[in-house]
This record gives structure tokens, C-alpha cells and sequence, in this order.
């Protein structure tokens, strides 16, 4: 879901090489009164992009987790710069 729709927005490369998507499943969590579940997606990005593009990207995504059928979920969608600048980055 969060990689296809990252892929759909034409903002990273055509294969999507550069999308990494992990999950982190939560045991224990409050969501105010009543426990309600939750899927928060934070996608880091390389600084450099619009405010409209990172926008497209938001919505995009999160089109895609409204595919998932979860009744009394709330789901968020955040999109975080990476400073370009202080980024360091090795694959052996």
C-alpha cells in the first residue's frame, strides 16, 4: 500500500529502488479515551521537494490505506525532510 502509492506519484524512480518501507507493529498504545487502532505513516524523504509535490505524496498514500478495510481506524499520513546536506548513507 505505502509503496505503491509513493511509486504512483512519479516522484521517486520508475522501478522504485529508492522507496524502503518498514512497519512497526505496536502492543501497547493509547489513541485518547478509547483505544482505537491506527496506522501512522511517516515517510522520510531527501530534502529538496515542493510543498505541493510532498502533498501529492501524502494523499497519494494515503488513497492507498483507505483500500484497507479497517472499520474505526485512523489513518495518517506525514511526510519528513532528511537534510540532503548532513544524510550519509553505505550499502555493502
Amino acid at each position: 500500500m505505502v509503496f505503491s502509492g509513493a511509486l504512483n506519484t512519479g516522484l521517486f524512480e520508475s522501478n522504485g529502488s529508492d522507496i524502503k518501507v518498514r512497519a512497526i507493529a505496536y502492543q501497547s498504545y493509547l489513541t485518547g479515551p478509547e483505544k482505537c487502532d491506527f496506522v501512522h505513516v511517516t515517510m522520510k524523504i531527501l530534502s529538496g521537494r515542493t510543498t505541493e509535490q510532498k502533498q501529492i505524496l501524502s494523499k497519494s498514500v494515503l488513497a492507498q490505506l483507505q483500500t484497507i478495510e479497517r472499520p474505526h481506524c485512523s489513518l495518517t499520513v506525514e511526510v519528513a525532510d532528511i537534510d540532503r546536506a548532513s544524510y550519509s548513507k553505505v550499502v555493502s
